[in-house]
């Protein structure tokens, strides 16, 4: 029905889908928050060009193509990468803990990169996009985004990103909350993302921005994922008659997050991948509907005996 509403038809369509990852780096990696050092970013990208991850894997099972952006990866790629968009504003953001993670300006250009990324003309004949991301401390600036944007609880929001123990954990949400009482509380979606980052999640949220500005359907992914629709819903609240939440994760937030929203996803598999893995699984379930709509027999047309109630 969702898509019926979108399309304004009985008879909806999925048109030529693509994935989109978009990858940044986090200075807040300079702390203890992650299991991984931040090079995994650039050698997922890799991955995923070289067509050897679990999203090329599932995308190709769909017939989806994925494209990859760099949003701001801490990586010099050799010339002419293939395959790569590059939309680099810079090198990473800067570690939050300390300092702004980016600019008030490199925030809104983020959002822009992301709008206008969704406006070329390779898009048009697309009108339904999974968005997913790779970023190496992106469930940090997630949780703390996402704290700041619904005055939920910071601890409430923090998880074990790829894979804490409890101890690493508890230190993640001490780090986290030095980094909040730096700024304090903060409302505005653009100050909190140039305060805490990433350009991956600010280039996403304007994806979805610019989905929604050209009446099309966007799949988002998990944690990370959906603050970036926090983000994209801040600044335009039309955002949620376009989005389609894919699968709850096993972030703990992510739960907290779609519970306050009242979202029911798709999927609940206690993923923890990211990379749009999530978005990927339910695509499948997203097509089952539309041939429902578009070919199965009403009762009257296949002959079958309606209820006689009164």
């Amino acid at each position: 029905m969702q898509l019926a509403e979108i399309q304004n038809t009985l008879s909806p369509e999925l048109k030529n889908p693509k994935l989109i990852l978009f990858a940044g780096d986090h200075g807040i990696t300079e702390e203890p928050v992650s299991l991984y050092p931040k090079d995994v970013t650039w050698q997922m990208v890799l991955n995923f060009l070289s067509g050897g991850a679990c999203a090329n894997v599932f995308a190709k099972h769909s017939h989806i193509e994925v494209e990859v952006v760099d949003a701001g990866v801490d990586h010099d790629w050799e010339n002419n990468t293939p395959g790569l968009i590059q939309r680099k504003s810079r090198k990473g953001t800067s570690n939050f803990l300390k300092s702004k993670a980016m600019s008030l300006d490199e925030a809104k250009d983020s959002i822009l990169h992301g709008i206008e990324l969704l406006n070329e003309t390779k898009y048009e004949s697309t009108n339904i996009f999974l968005f997913g991301e790779m970023g190496i401390g992106n469930t940090s600036a997630a949780s703390i985004i996402l704290s700041h944007l619904t005055e939920i609880p910071l601890r409430k929001l923090v998880g074990r990103g790829t894979g804490l123990n409890h101890n690493a954990k508890e230190n993640k949400i001490k780090i986290l909350s030095e980094a909040y009482q730096r700024t304090g509380k903060l409302k505005d979606p653009i100050e909190i993302l140039s305060e805490f980052g990433g350009f991956e999640i600010g280039m996403m949220a304007g994806a979805m921005i610019g989905a929604a500005a050209q009446r099309k359907t966007f799949v988002v992914d998990g944690f990370i994922a959906t603050a970036a629709f926090a983000i994209a819903f801040a600044l335009n609240p039309a955002v949620k008659y376009y989005a389609i939440f894919s699968h709850l994760s096993e972030e703990e937030g992510h739960t907290v997050i779609l519970e306050h929203w009242k979202i029911k996803p798709l999927l609940r598999l206690n993923l923890r991948l990211g990379e749009g893995s999530g978005a990927l699984a339910a695509y499948p379930l997203i097509e089952l509907s539309v041939k429902f709509l578009n070919e199965m027999a009403s009762f009257a047309d296949a002959g079958v005996s309606n209820t006689d109630a009164k």
